[in-house]
Parts: structure tokens; sequence; C-alpha cells
């Protein structure tokens, strides 16, 4: 059974799409899955800002991981025609409906089951993403398994954060360097 206790995530904060795919993260040889139960659920749509419009549920979360695994596989082969069939699959729930009203445009997005509410927010958020699809990146630490939108001025983001994997690198580069010294 999945804990109550909230669980502290190494990169939070990213667009819903990318977030959703770093509910899984490695930390030293062990694999967390925040998606492991309901509590967990609630936890990533808290965080991602989802909770007062979606409920946590076993459907929900059934739905958004097959969201997530769906995004797995596109970020790092975004040709793969069965990963965008379930994708599609899931964008297929929902609809964008665009209004006019008192004289501003508005626009809401109607599902077909609530419960895919927070999958085809991910999905759909991937699609807008794509619209800069070089910045859509995995760290750069072959160890890791987090994602980010880039979005540096000058697009050359390439550690899921510096005070983690980034921090690891410069270090393992100046202990290399040191080492070589101290042989040579």
């Amino acid at each position: 059974m999945a804990s109550t206790v909230s669980r502290r995530r190494p990169l939070v904060g990213e667009p819903v799409a990318m977030d959703l795919l770093n509910t899984r993260w490695v930390q030293g040889a062990t694999v967390h899955d925040l998606l492991d139960g309901v509590e967990g659920l609630r936890q990533w749509l808290g965080e991602a800002g989802l909770d007062a419009r979606f409920d946590a549920d076993p459907t929900t979360l059934e739905r958004a991981l097959f969201a997530r695994d769906a995004l797995a596989v596109l970020v790092d082969t975004p040709a793969d025609a069965e990963a965008a069939a379930r994708l599609n699959e899931v964008l297929g729930h929902g609809a964008v409906r665009r209004a006019l009203r008192d004289g501003a445009p508005a626009v809401t997005v109607e599902f077909d089951d609530p419960s895919w509410g927070p999958a085809w927010t991910a999905a759909a958020d991937y699609l807008d993403l794509l619209d800069s699809p070089d910045r859509v990146r995995g760290c750069a630490n072959p160890a890791c398994v987090l994602h980010f939108f880039d979005t540096s001025r000058n697009g050359t983001r390439r550690w899921c954060s510096m005070a983690g994997c980034g921090n690891r690198a410069k270090a393992a580069r100046h202990h290399a360097r040191t080492r070589g010294a101290e042989n040579a």
C-alpha cells in the first residue's frame, strides 16, 4: 500500500507533460514511482495544480499511467507509431471548445469521462511543447530518467537540475582532473 506521507521528488514545476514523466525517478540504485497508488496521484495532482479540477481515484490513476507510458516512449522516440497511437487515444477522450463570452475568447475542455482529465491535460501539453521539440530533453546524466523543457535563453540546459545531476557531473570532472594531476 502506498504511503500517505508526501514524497519529495527531485524535479517538480516542469510543464504538466514533463511533470507527469517525472513521477518516476531514480535515487542511487532505487527506482521510485510516485504513481504507485492513489495517494501518490493525489500528491501529483496537487503539485501540478490539477487537484481543484480532478479527483484522485483508481481509474484516474490507471489513465494517468497509460499517458505517462506513452509519453515516456515519445520523448525518446518521437516517431514511435504505437506510442503516438496511445497518446492519440488519450486525446480522443477530450475536446477543446472555443466560445466568445462577454466579448472575450474563452476556451473550455470537455471530457467524455472526467477521469481522463489529468492524462488528457498532460498529452495536450506535450503537443504544445512540440512547438519547440528540441527543447524537450532528458537529463544528460545517463543514470537519470528525468525530463525537462529547456526554457533557458540560449537553449543549452543539459541537466534536470544543477543542484543534483549538474553538481554531480561537475564534481566528477573535478575529481577526474585532480586524480589526473596526482598521477602525472
